[in-house]
């Protein structure tokens, strides 16, 4: 079903028998690859016995005490949640994004309700259902910036650290789960697995819907290094415009900040779609089109199990055409 979106795609999204090779790498808990189908990843929380050749598979939700610089209060940890960490499933090295992704609920836990905070100072709550996974448009986040954001996000591109799930491993992110707080513990790029600087990705901030002609903002803001920006094209409207001459920002901070100003207002709790779990649920979403999270918490005997599924697709995305940067910029 996955390929049929991408006929010549095979592999899965991170590479196949990837996830649990490096295990200095964020993802490395969160996945279990199914033996004989190395492209589905087993995910959930508990203990899964005797499922697709695997003989016992202890799962562990992703949660964000594990990875976030501030913590929920322990005694609040059941009825308070947070945004894991809002993301694009992809490699963001080597390989490309994947178009499309599948989740199948096996197993799903049922529970209370619970209250998801940002923790920001916005004062912003969303009641979500137990585990539920966030989805925010792509479109949408692109559609309500600002005229002088959307020149920005139109002419740039951001570069991603190689292996940037080892990168950012030693790292916290932020309450919101939309970046990294900027502390200097990212991993030296020396202490990194081998790579090669042409594998590195290099992607426009705005990937063109093939079918629609809409404009997504599609950044992974945890595994970003550097944003690249082009001069504002002849005859546009220099009055406020940021960057009209082009920049190459290298500061991690200011990087950073750039991306989250233009990524926070589409994750506002008005505009996140919870999905609410039921069993033999399958959820096919545009990877190319919206961003998601893991959210909530789980007791350790609550049993819950999803296949996942995404390929690594055969070409890139494809940023703004020029009448696209001739619109906005």
């Amino acid at each position: 079903m996955r390929q049929a979106f991408d006929p010549t795609s095979e592999s899965y999204g991170h590479g196949n028998n990837k996830t649990g090779e490096t295990k200095r790498s964020i993802l490395h808990p969160d996945l279990k690859t199914i033996p004989r189908q190395p492209q589905v990843q087993l995910i959930g929380n508990g203990i899964v016995y005797d499922h697709e050749g695997l003989a016992e598979a202890k799962l562990k939700h992703p949660h964000h005490r594990t990875f976030h610089k501030t913590v929920v209060p322990q005694e609040d940890d059941l009825a308070y949640t947070r945004f894991y960490r809002w993301h694009i499933d992809a490699a963001l090295y080597d390989l490309a994004p994947p178009k499309v992704t599948t989740l199948y609920s096996l197993t799903v836990p049922r529970g209370e309700s619970q209250t998801l905070r940002y923790d920001d100072g916005t004062g912003d709550e969303l009641k979500v259902p137990l585990g539920t996974t966030a989805f925010v448009s792509g479109a949408t986040m692109f559609d309500i910036l600002p005229k002088e954001l959307k020149s920005l996000a139109v002419r740039s591109k951001v570069k991603y650290a190689p292996h940037p799930y080892v990168w950012m491993a030693p790292a916290h992110a932020m309450s919101t789960g939309l970046g990294i707080e900027t502390e200097g513990l990212e991993l030296p790029l020396e202490e990194l697995p081998p790579w090669e600087e042409e594998k590195i990705k290099v992607f426009p901030i705005c990937w063109k819907n093939p079918v629609t002609g809409n404009l997504h903002f599609q950044v992974h803001p945890c595994g970003v290094q550097e944003l690249i920006v082009d001069p504002l094209p002849a005859g546009a409207d220099r009055e406020g415009a940021l960057y009209p001459d082009g920049a190459h920002l290298k500061d991690l901070k200011e990087v950073r900040d750039i991306i989250y100003k233009m990524q926070r207002p589409a994750i506002a709790p008005e505009l996140v779609y919870p999905h609410d779990w039921d069993e033999k649920d399958l959820v096919l979403f545009h990877n190319r089109g919206v961003l998601h999270s893991v959210v909530g918490a789980f007791a350790p005997d609550q049993v819950r199990a999803f296949h996942q599924c995404n390929l690594a697709a055969s070409s890139d995305p494809v940023g703004p055409s020029e009448e696209d940067v001739a619109k906005y910029a």
